[in-house]
Order: C-alpha cells, then sequence, then structure tokens
C-alpha cells in the first residue's frame, strides 16, 4: 500500500506481472474511487463546459463521453478530464485525484469569471465509487451479472442506470489500459459489494503497478508526468482534442500562437535492463534533446519503453537515440506511439 492523491492504494495483490497479464489476456479489476467527479447542472452547464475543456463539448450527443483537456491562460495543462453528457444541462466531469481541490476551485472561479449564470458546480467526489473492468473477456464476464446488453454500449458512450449484481451504476465503455472494458460509477457505500461481486465471477484484483505498466504500453497521459502546468495538451500528443476552430476557450490563444516546440515521443531501450526512468535525460548525436516523463520494462514487449517530452524538431520513427541512466549512455531508438495496440478481431498483432 502507497500514499497516491491523498488515498493509500494498493501497488499490487499478487505482482504486477500476473496482474498486467490478467488484463491484456482476460479480466482485471481496478478500484480507482479516488477520482474526482464533479456534477455541472443548469441551462448553461454546456456553455459553460465549451468554454473550460479544449474539445468541442458541443458535438457529444447524450449518452456520450468526450476526452479532454483544460488549460490555463498561457496554454499549460490545469488536468486531462472525461466529460459525460447525460443531456444539454446536465453533465459529469472526472478529474484526477490528485487535482480535484485546485479542479474545482479552477472551474467554479472560471464559473464566476465567465459569468455562467444557472450553473451548478458540485463536488461529488466523496460520495462515488469507481471500478474500473478491464481486458478482452470484460464485457462477457460482467454480462452474466447484469440484464442490460453490454454489447449496445458503444466505445466512449455509457448507460446511466444499470444494475451489476443488484448494484446500481452508470457504465462507461472507457479505460486507462488499452483494453476494452468499462468504468462502473456507483454510490461509495455499494463500492465493496460490487468490487466483490466482480472478482467473484473471475475478475483478477489489480493494483496502481499494473495499471501504470498498462496505460504506458498504449501511451496514456498521466498527469504530472506527462502533462503539467509547465507542458500543454499539443505538447502531450493531445491535438485531436484539442480543438482550435469551435471558438474561444481558455488557452485557445496560447495555444494558438505557433507550432509546440517541444513534443512527446515513443523511446524503446534494446538492452532489457536500461530502464529509462522520469527526469532521465534523452540525447541525440550526443547533445541533450529532452526528458523522460514516464518509463518502465513492458511486460507485453519485453522491452523497456518510455515516453519522452523532447524538441519537437530532433526526432523520426527509427532515429538513434542514448538515455543517460546514472551517467551510462544505454541505446535506444525512437518508436511509433502506441507501443501496444489491442488487436482487432481478427487476431492482429497487440504490437504496432
Amino acid at each position: 500500500m502507497v500514499e497516491f492523491g491523498g488515498y493509500l492504494m494498493p501497488v499490487q495483490y499478487t505482482s504486477i506481472l500476473a496482474e498486467h497479464r490478467a488484463v491484456r489476456t482476460a479480466a482485471g479489476v481496478f478500484d480507482v474511487s479516488h477520482m474526482g467527479e464533479f456534477s455541472f447542472r443548469g441551462p448553461g452547464a454546456a456553455w459553460l463546459l465549451q468554454r473550460l475543456l479544449t474539445h468541442d463539448v458541443d458535438s457529444l450527443a447524450d449518452g456520450q463521453v468526450l476526452y479532454a483537456g483544460m488549460c490555463y491562460e498561457d496554454g499549460g495543462t490545469v488536468d486531462d478530464c472525461t466529460l459525460y453528457r447525460h443531456d444539454a444541462d446536465d453533465h459529469m466531469l472526472v478529474v484526477n485525484a490528485s487535482n480535484i481541490d485546485k479542479d474545482f476551485a479552477w472551474v467554479t472561479e472560471q464559473a464566476k469569471r465567465l459569468q455562467a449564470h444557472g450553473v451548478e458546480i458540485g463536488n461529488d467526489s466523496e460520495a462515488t465509487g469507481l471500478i474500473a473492468l478491464q481486458g478482452p473477456e470484460a464485457e462477457a464476464l460482467m454480462q452474466r451479472l447484469t440484464p442490460a446488453n453490454l454489447a449496445e454500449i458503444a466505445y466512449f458512450h455509457f448507460r446511466a442506470r444499470i444494475q451489476v449484481s443488484g448494484v446500481a451504476c452508470l457504465a462507461a465503455r472507457t479505460g486507462y489500459t488499452g483494453e476494452d472494458g468499462f468504468e462502473l460509477y456507483c454510490a461509495t457505500g455499494d463500492t465493496r459489494a460490487l468490487w466483490d461481486a466482480l472478482v467473484a465471477a473471475g475478475a483478477v484484483p489489480c493494483g496502481l503497478g499494473a495499471r501504470d505498466t498498462l496505460r504506458l504500453e498504449a501511451a496514456l497521459n498521466l498527469y504530472g508526468h506527462e502533462l503539467s502546468p509547465e507542458i500543454t495538451p499539443l505538447e502531450a500528443r493531445m491535438s485531436p482534442f484539442v480543438k482550435l476552430d469551435k471558438g474561444d476557450f481558455v488557452g485557445r490563444e496560447a495555444l494558438a500562437a505557433g507550432k509546440p516546440k517541444r513534443r512527446l515521443v515513443g523511446i524503446q531501450c534494446g538492452d532489457r535492463r536500461d530502464i529509462p526512468r522520469p527526469g532521465m535525460t534523452v540525447l541525440k548525436d550526443g547533445r541533450a534533446v529532452g526528458t523522460v516523463t514516464s518509463g518502465t520494462f513492458s511486460p507485453t514487449l519485453e522491452a523497456p519503453i518510455a515516453l519522452a517530452l523532447c524538441q519537437a524538431d530532433a526526432f523520426k520513427v527509427g532515429a538513434e537515440l542514448t538515455v543517460d541512466i546514472r551517467g551510462r549512455q544505454a541505446p535506444a531508438r525512437c518508436v511509433r506511439l502506441p507501443f501496444y495496440r489491442r488487436p482487432a478481431k481478427g487476431g492482429d498483432s497487440p504490437v504496432s
């Protein structure tokens, strides 16, 4: 158990490797109740969120989920979030655990500045539990516990009210592992019953260690590493989720000012003993060109991998690099992202 975002969280239940493989091959379950949930209700809710987030909130349909950044005026990242639209006057914004207080202060301050009349913003984080069921067998496993037809829930869509083993849930086809699966929001008091039912049905309990190796293989950002007040969404490969042509939003002017001078790239080391860690320097032709933001040993590729924030003009896929690992120059190369892509139903290779 370790402290994470103000909570005590499990690093592992059995082993990181076993839990990682369970999610890639079957189904794993994560207690991620530490995440924050804000409600935006009222006739101005969509209008306010359109001005707070980088993505086009007006493009959302009822029952759809959207991933976006939230920026300061200078383009730096307040947080990366997912937005759930119940209807035009009712949205849920999910934020990172370590940012709950900061984010809530930010959105309420901006609502006042933008004069968003008629919008009620609530912090429902303590009242909301969240269990993530991930893996290729997630749908089949959960279908045994619910009368709802899970096949009808499309990727990045949700059903607001279903029963899972008798627990009332909001079920979203989303996740943070690169696999298919569901994130299940319920009342805090029901979280244990939901967890127990999924584990009894065959889901493998997974901790923070496997969550990190899984998300890194899928090249998914982690706030505080790939995103921060000093790193913009455009630098962090979030350009598909930044709609500069949608109209004004906080940070738009700074993001539109020019091409980023830095960008996030993927790195793979040749020797399995050379594991890049956050803060290590990336070099090209002996010159420092970037810094590792996240790194680990990939159980799927059986090789060390890393994300690094580097000079935008310094990299092409296949470029030869080195990483300064405690004073030793470890050979590496720039690779295409994501490191892992789940296989299509036809059985395509999971490694891109």
